[in-house]
């Protein structure tokens, strides 16, 4: 191990019920720098960082830090041994404020009675967040803020603890080009401060301005390792997948005549005002625009998820009344949300009950479930949608976000959906899935389906659209043909411009 080597994992292996997940796996990480691991879903990076963060054991191998081999029984030692991990699936507190998140486990407390210094904690997380650039009200309690703005807290959190090693698995998931920017001088600060920094992520123009080194994993065996700055992006793409991408031009997608959504005159006070817009069958209409422009509420309160003040539905021509998700569902309207750990999945269930939940009347008579046409069902999805699993009575709380993400897809999809809205549909996904989500829609909108997809990567937008709407302060400001789209014209309308 080099002097500039902080953190080094040698020989690590770990198994699940036979099944390896890593196999002989090393890691060296340099202080000072951003070192990136890389790899598609399921090819086992969190599992190596939770062994790095103490979450969980290694079957065998070691650890050494600063020379020096450390064994963790759990996350705390970690931490105490300047070991942090900023979670992709976020870890916090909804009904706690966020200095109480702040110092979750490591509170301030008064000497004889442990009563809680709640005013020192929270003059500390002033301090934190002030030296961040980040001005939020501390006593603001966590399920009331944006999932941007729980992300920055996370990164606040970690920082604070003065890690040696810091791991970020996928922190911009969640953050606009602005609060990407922010985290990204906190980067380099600590960099500079020599702390090691373990960067997760799918988000490749990312890798490629910020990461020093690399890493890559595929089928829990580490392929490669260099410098960012010895490869390009095609052959970090081919190191993850195993094989080069098609270049995945995008084919015209010829919309029908025939109107399957309409919406008119939709308002929701504090949300979103007078908007108006349709989507043809064959057709993909994308909406573009800021963090807080609207778009996510919108797309909501047309599934029933919210209420919208004012204005109509349209399906087929024919006013509708949506109340809730199953009047949505029965008009034939399907979504995918951003937030799948909340309102995608049941995490306790396993990959079958999930994406067979909603649609149990195709597989049941008289109120019991024939599990044999259930199985059936499923599974023509899981290959389908290439879901990483074992069996498909896995739990799919122990799936990579990715394989998470098919999961919701496969469930939607199930139930036949003639309109289908994708709200953030990539978040979170590598490269080889991304590129095979997109055929997928792709292919659905020439099956006739009327597709709105939501996306904060304009590229996305820009490869999947036919039309691209753009919203700023809960308006729709601008519309761009998909075709004569650039990043420009979007993100001009996006301020108002």
């Amino acid at each position: 191990m080099d002097d500039s080597c902080l953190a080094r994992m040698h020989s690590i292996c770990k198994s699940y019920s036979g099944v390896s997940i890593l196999k002989d796996v090393g890691l060296d990480v340099a202080g000072g720098r951003v070192h990136a691991l890389l790899g598609e879903n399921g090819a086992g990076k969190s599992t190596l960082m939770k062994i790095l963060a103490g979450l969980i054991a290694p079957d065998s191998g070691e650890i050494m830090l600063e020379g020096k081999q450390v064994r963790f029984h759990g996350a705390r030692d970690a931490i105490q041994s300047g070991i942090a991990m900023i979670h992709q699936e976020l870890a916090y507190v909804p009904d706690m404020t966020v200095s109480e998140n702040m110092f979750l486990g490591n509170e301030l407390r008064s000497r004889g009675l442990g009563i809680a210094r709640s005013k020192e904690m929270d003059e500390l997380t002033r301090g934190t967040l002030a030296r961040l650039g980040i001005d939020i009200d501390v006593s603001e309690r966590m399920k009331n803020l944006r999932i941007s703005e729980r992300q920055i807290i996370e990164i606040a959190k970690a920082t604070s603890r003065n890690a040696k090693v810091l791991i970020m698995d996928e922190p911009t998931s969640a953050l606009t080009d602005n609060e990407v920017g922010q985290i990204n001088k906190i980067i380099t600060d600590l960099c500079s401060k020599g702390t090691a920094i373990i960067y997760i992520s799918h988000k490749m123009e990312e890798i490629f301005k910020i990461a020093d080194n690399y890493s890559v994993l595929r089928d829990g065996s580490m392929v490669s390792n260099g410098r960012i700055a010895d490869v390009d992006e095609k052959s970090l793409i081919a190191m993850m997948v195993g094989r080069e991408l098609g270049c995945a031009l995008r084919t015209r997608v010829e919309p029908r005549s025939e109107l399957a959504l309409e919406v008119r005159n939709f308002s929701k006070s504090g949300s979103f005002d007078n908007i108006n817009f349709s989507v043809n069958y064959g057709e993909i209409v994308g909406f573009a625009g800021l963090m807080g422009s609207g778009r996510t509420e919108v797309v909501n309160c047309v599934f029933g998820l919210d209420s919208a003040d004012g204005g109509e539905i349209l399906v087929d021509g024919k006013p509708v009344h949506i109340r809730n998700p199953k009047d949505a569902m029965r008009h034939g309207i399907g979504l995918v949300s951003e937030d799948r750990k909340t309102l995608g999945l049941v995490l306790g269930l396993s990959v079958r009950e999930n994406i067979s939940l909603p649609n149990l009347g195709r597989c049941s008579r008289y109120g019991i479930v024939n599990g044999r046409e259930e199985k059936s069902l499923v599974s023509r999805y899981v290959s389908s949608l290439r879901i990483k699993v074992h069996a498909d009575s896995q739990s799919v709380m122990s799936l990579s976000g990715g394989n998470q993400q098919k999961v919701v897809l496969g469930k939607v999809l199930l139930h036949d959906p003639k309109v289908l809205i994708l709200d953030e549909p990539t978040r979170g996904i590598d490269v080889g899935a991304k590129a095979e989500i997109h055929e997928l829609i792709f292919q659905l909108a020439k099956e006739g389906n009327a597709v709105i997809i939501v996306s904060s990567e304009l590229p996305e937008v820009m490869k999947l659209s036919t039309r691209i709407l753009v919203m700023r302060n809960g308006r729709i400001t601008g519309e761009v043909l998909g075709e004569g789209a650039t990043e420009e014209r979007i993100m001009s309308y996006a301020f108002g411009n």
